[in-house]
């Protein structure tokens, strides 16, 4: 299960290296700032990293299923509909550092 962990991280490391960091500050401002930048309804807050912390242990195919299907009070494509899956990878991994 370990070694399932660690592909999954380095392929969300490689993925989200391929998105340009200023296009993912662009769609963090314009879709996820305003509930994940104060941890409205219980959004986890970006760089808070004790809460992301066992939000990341479920994996990245759970969290990415959360952020397309919706999750709670978070809606579906978590307001960026334009946003591919290394999109929401690189949102992932930019809120959770």
């Amino acid at each position: 299960m370990k070694k399932l962990a660690m592909i999954v991280a380095c392929f969300s490391v490689i993925i989200s290296s391929q998105v340009n960091a200023a296009d993912i500050e662009a769609k963090y401002g314009k879709a996820c700032a305003t509930c994940h930048g104060a941890g409205v309804l219980g959004a986890p807050k970006k760089g808070d990293a004790v809460v992301w912390q066992p939000r990341l242990k479920q994996g990245m195919d759970v969290l990415l299923s959360h952020v397309k299907n919706g999750f709670k009070n978070m809606p579906a494509k978590g307001l960026c509909n334009d946003c591919s899956d290394a999109d929401y990878i690189a949102l992932i991994n930019y809120m959770s550092q």
